[in-house]
């Protein structure tokens, strides 16, 4: 207990300075943190961004439009996609409008669709499987 009290600093004025001298530590921590963060932000949006693929929609194209409603184990082999969709007329600001075949319109952001390519899927090969006969 003496070794703790002779090690204490009773003398105010300079415990008053080495207080002051923490806080200025502190404040010089707290924006560096600050600062740190913001370039940890700057890097993330630029990661975010360069995976964002742009995409060019004209009017009449035909898109599949992305149902993010989909719950994740509700059929969750049920495709994602609806549509075939035709765009009736494209908004600033990566907004278009969507025609469906039955006569619905609606709005829809451009990062929820993708191009539809029509066609049959290529017909799958099936190689041949030879049996061989069991030795006995």
């Amino acid at each position: 207990a003496y070794g703790a009290l002779k090690h204490a600093n009773f003398d105010l004025k300079i415990a008053g300075i080495h207080r002051k001298l923490q806080l200025n530590e502190l404040n010089e921590l707290r924006d560096q943190a600050y600062e740190n963060s913001l370039i940890y932000k700057e890097r993330t949006k630029k990661l975010h961004d360069d995976k964002i693929k742009n995409r060019i929609f004209n009017v009449g194209d035909q898109v599949l439009l992305f149902n993010s409603r989909l719950k994740t184990f509700l059929g969750k082999l049920k495709s994602r996609w609806s549509g075939p969709f035709t765009i009736s007329k494209i908004y600033p600001y990566g907004t278009a409008k969507l025609i469906h075949p039955d006569g619905c319109n609606f709005k829809v952001n451009c990062h929820r669709f993708k191009h539809y390519h029509e066609g049959d899927p290529p017909p799958l090969e099936i190689p041949d499987v030879h049996t061989f006969p069991k030795d006995n």
